[in-house]
Formats: structure tokens, C-alpha cells, sequence
């Protein structure tokens, strides 16, 4: 479906984060504790690992699975192993999803863009072996290194590195353009120790009333554009808009089974319908980009279903009416421009 409401030549990209879902009682399937971002700490309840598909031209994400996250499993690195030798983690089955749904992917899908959490090393490592490029964020005391591209001098080991980078000094950056809110961007290919490999940096430095803000971006693809790489980190915030609106007018956090069969038939339910009413919608919208409001789809549903009823029980010619120039603007009465 996501491939049908694909625009001609347009751009896409995989989105992968995970959502915490209240749940009281004891014996549900999955009880554990996770992270719940909007309270900002862990809790026990449900969460389930959400891999999406975001049009960049559209702006608007399709759901492609919905997987819960088995519990007992480690949140984070245990004592006394580094990030690559770390097993039985929840990154470990973030990866096997995303493996999992690559099979569905639409074609020329080539970069997975996930927040902060993901910015380790296995995922790293996972998403490249996947034949994939990861996108991601930084840390602002990240752990970088210029590459040294001198002369090299003398016998013994090639000179790899050219000095830490500081994140808080740009000057040795290549200046790329000045975005919207004077945001500059600036970019560099440099060596990150934590992900052990080559990066593409995207710098953005935004200076107001004398103060110093930045954000910190990284592509395994060392030949992107920094623009596209800002442009598609920015188009991941699309899932949290799909985790949105399902909560608030599909039901995802309503279902009260236990079972895990029935979770996930009322999750992926829950997010399928989402799909469904922005391909309605896509489809009365041939010419403009999709602008997305299930608000306004219910709207338009609800006085679809008023006038046909006020056709049938006035025995009303139909096709006189709803050929005419102004039954669109019915339809449309009361939506909400999103």
C-alpha cells in the first residue's frame, strides 16, 4: 500500500523508534519496565518497536510493523562489555525487526533514521550489514577525530587522525548554506571512536542573543548531501506523529487483552487504520502534496455517510448531486486545514 500512494520520483526513507504503552495488572504478555518518554522515565508496561515509512515529499509516515519488545531483556550495555560485545540486548531485537521488515521495504529505501538511543555501535553495525546507511544524533561531547589527508612523512604507521574534534568550535568544518531561524550547517567526514568507522557529519549552529546552541548529526553514507542528511533526520519526527494520532483517535493504548496475539492484532490494527485513511486521502489530493489530518478525515467521512443518508431518505437523484460543482465543498464542510 505504501508503494500505491508513493508520488512518481519522489524520495523515501525507513524510521525505526519504539513506544511505551500503560498497562496495569500482572499476567499481560511483555510486562517490563521501559522507557516512557513522556513522563521521562522508566516504567512498567508495554512497549512495542514501530518500523515506518516516511515520504519526504508528502512530509507524512506510513506504518510498516509494529512489533512488541520482549521483556526481560537488557535496556543498555551490561557492566564490563563494550557495545560490540554486548548480547541478548534490545538492540539485538530492534535489529532483528528492522531485518525483518527490509523484505517489505519500497524500492530505493536506502537510509534508517532513528534518535539518539540508536547511535551505538551494534545498531550502527547492524543497519550497515543490512546493506542499509544508518542516520542518526550525537551526542554534543561525542567522541570525534579529523582524519588526517597530509603528506605522509617518514617510516612506520601512516598518520591517521588530525586532532579531536570540538564540537564547539566549527571553524575547521566546511560551511555548507544558512538554513530557515539563521540555523547554520556546516559539515566534515570525520572518524567517530564509539561507532568505530567513518561518518558524515551535519553541524547545526544556531547563535541568539549571544548564546550558542548546536545540533549534531551523523550518516554512515559519507557521500550524502548534509542538506538531505538535516532533511531526513528531520522527517523521523513523522513516527511521533503517527504514535499521536493513534493514541488519540485509532485506540492503539485501549486494548485491555492479555494475550500476545491479540496485542498484536489490536496494535497493528490500530496503526493500519492510520495508513488507510491517509491513502483515502491521498487519493483526493492528486495535485497537492498530502497535508494529513485524521481530524479532518473523520470530518469528511462523517458528512460523506450525513449526505448519503439525506439522499436516501429523501429519495434524491444521486448523481445530479454529487456531480455538482459545490458537493466537494460539503464534504469539506467543518475540516480542519492540517
Amino acid at each position: 500500500m505504501v508503494g500505491q500512494v508513493r508520488p512518481s520520483q519522489s524520495c523515501q526513507i525507513a524510521v525505526v523508534d519504539c513506544t511505551f504503552i500503560e498497562k496495569s495488572g500482572r499476567h499481560t504478555h511483555g510486562l517490563d519496565w521501559f522507557y516512557n518518554g513522556k513522563t521521562q522515565r522508566a516504567e512498567r508496561g508495554l512497549e512495542w518497536s514501530v518500523v515506518a515509512i516516511v515520504d519526504l515529499e508528502q512530509n507524512t509516515g506510513y506504518t510498516l510493523s509494529a512489533q512488541q519488545t520482549e521483556p526481560q531483556l537488557a535496556a543498555q550495555t551490561p557492566p564490563g562489555t563494550t557495545d560490540g560485545e554486548s548480547h541478548g540486548n534490545r538492540l539485538d531485537f530492534y535489529l532483528g525487526h528492522l531485518a525483518y521488515c527490509q523484505t517489505y521495504f519500497p524500492t530505493g529505501v536506502r537510509y534508517v533514521a532513528a534518535d539518539g538511543f540508536y547511535s551505538k555501535y551494534k545498531w550502527v553495525e547492524g543497519v550497515v550489514q543490512l546493506g542499509l546507511h544508518s542516520i542518526g544524533k550525537l551526542r554534543r561531547d561525542a567522541n570525534l577525530k579529523f582524519l588526517y589527508e597530509g603528506p605522509l612523512k617518514g617510516r612506520g604507521r601512516p598518520r591517521r587522525y588530525d586532532g579531536k574534534v570540538d564540537l564547539t568550535d566549527p571553524s575547521r568544518f566546511e560551511f555548507v548554506e544558512t538554513l530557515d531561524g539563521d540555523v547554520q550547517l556546516y559539515t566534515a567526514v570525520v572518524w567517530s571512536v564509539s561507532l568505530k568507522r567513518r561518518i558524515r557529519l551535519a553541524y547545526l549552529l544556531k547563535e541568539q542573543n549571544g548564546k550558542r546552541s548546536s545540533v549534531v548529526l551523523f550518516s554512515t553514507d559519507l557521500e550524502i548531501d548534509p542538506l538531505y542528511l538535516y532533511q531526513c533526520y528531520t522527517a523521523r519526527f513523522q513516527i511521533e506523529f503517527i504514535f499521536r494520532d493513534a493514541r488519540q483517535f485509532t485506540g492503539l493504548a485501549d486494548c485491555q487483552a492479555r494475550s500476545p496475539e491479540a496485542l498484536d492484532s489490536h496494535v497493528n490494527a490500530s496503526l493500519t487504520a492510520l495508513n488507510l485513511a491517509k491513502a483515502a486521502l491521498q487519493q483526493q489530493q492528486t495535485t497537492e502534496p498530502l497535508s494529513f489530518s485524521i481530524a479532518s478525515y473523520k470530518r469528511l467521512a462523517l458528512n460523506e455517510h450525513l449526505l448519503e443518508l439525506f439522499i436516501s431518505l429523501f429519495d434524491l437523484e444521486p448523481t445530479r448531486i454529487k456531480s455538482h460543482p459545490r458537493y466537494q465543498n460539503l464534504l469539506a464542510y467543518g475540516a480542519i486545514a492540517s
